[in-house]
């Protein structure tokens, strides 16, 4: 089953980097090479590596996800990461975006059924590849080898991949946090503010008076959900979304400091490069020769690293 995947998805993913499919939200990626450590901001969504490593580093823990276990996100939370892969065995991966609509019937469908039992919610969680959802990604891949079948099946199989995710080894997890209940779910609609409103001036005091938490309550579980400092999760979001208008809108850096709120172009030149180690247009060209990126979801709500 595996080497059918593989070979699936070699075939599908012929270019490095993203490739688009029939489906919204569902996208083929392929490195040929390894990718030492580097910022990212995922948007909430499932990664299933099916050749090769990755690995991401949030909050003092590493997340592996391979051939063995995928990565589900919940929230938008800023990592660090690293890829194993070269030209001879590629790393070859689906993403697909969490579509919060189609979660959110297939929580109330689920309802009890699923486990009883208060299960901590997770912002990232590394989870086994068990052989139902194995099964469930190899048709998967099947139907987007084929127009038809991808127009006709697709739909249904990207939810039933949800469904195994949902009621896998860490769907507990996961179905607490989309809940969006309790201190996490407060977290949570903080996010969602910064990620509508990263351009402006935001308020730690006012988000935290939204959240219903003291400032420092505030910032303790903000921290324990993102890893991060509520102006520190801003910076980055920031400095994210202006590399995503250098590579996709071919904007100045000075053009994209501006539209992502930084007042003065040389403070973001320099909180860029100490996020990423490059200054701007380094950056910019090293993304063009490593990664085919595509255009961005048509109404995204979270700015994402890709």
């Amino acid at each position: 089953m595996q080497a059918r995947m593989v070979g699936l998805l070699q075939t599908l993913a012929v270019e490095e980097g993203y490739t688009l499919t029939p489906l919204p939200g569902v996208r083929l990626l392929r490195s040929n090479r390894p990718l030492a450590r580097t910022p990212v901001l995922y948007d909430p969504g499932i990664v299933i590596v099916c050749q090769g490593v990755k690995r991401g580093y949030l909050g003092g823990q590493v997340y592996q996800y391979d051939a063995q276990h995928y990565l589900a996100v919940s929230v938008p939370v800023p990592f660090t990461m690293e890829t194993e892969a070269s030209e001879q065995a590629p790393l070859l991966a689906i993403y697909l975006h969490l579509d919060l609509q189609l979660a959110a019937n297939l929580l109330i469908e689920l309802g009890e059924q699923a486990g009883a039992g208060h299960v901590p919610a997770q912002s990232m969680m590394s989870s086994p590849m068990q052989a139902p959802m194995q099964a469930t990604v190899l048709r998967l891949l099947e139907a987007l080898a084929d127009p038809l079948e991808a127009s006709v099946l697709g739909p249904a199989l990207v939810r039933e991949l949800y469904f195994r995710v949902l009621t896998g080894a860490q769907g507990a997890a996961m179905r607490e946090a989309l809940a969006m209940r309790g201190r996490f779910g407060s977290i949570g609609k903080a996010l969602r503010t910064i990620h509508a409103a990263y351009a402006t001036a935001l308020d730690v005091g006012q988000l935290a008076a939204e959240a219903g938490m003291s400032v420092a309550t505030f910032h303790d579980h903000f921290r324990a959900v993102t890893g991060t400092s509520p102006m520190q999760y801003v910076k980055s979001t920031r400095l994210h979304q202006a590399r995503l208008l250098m590579l996709r809108q071919r904007m100045t850096a000075e053009a994209a400091s501006l539209a992502v709120g930084y007042a003065s172009p040389s403070q973001f030149n320099r909180e860029f490069k100490r996020l990423f180690a490059l200054p701007p247009a380094a950056e910019v060209a090293r993304m063009r020769r490593s990664f085919a990126v595509p255009p961005g979801p048509a109404e995204a709500l979270y700015v994402s690293s890709h």
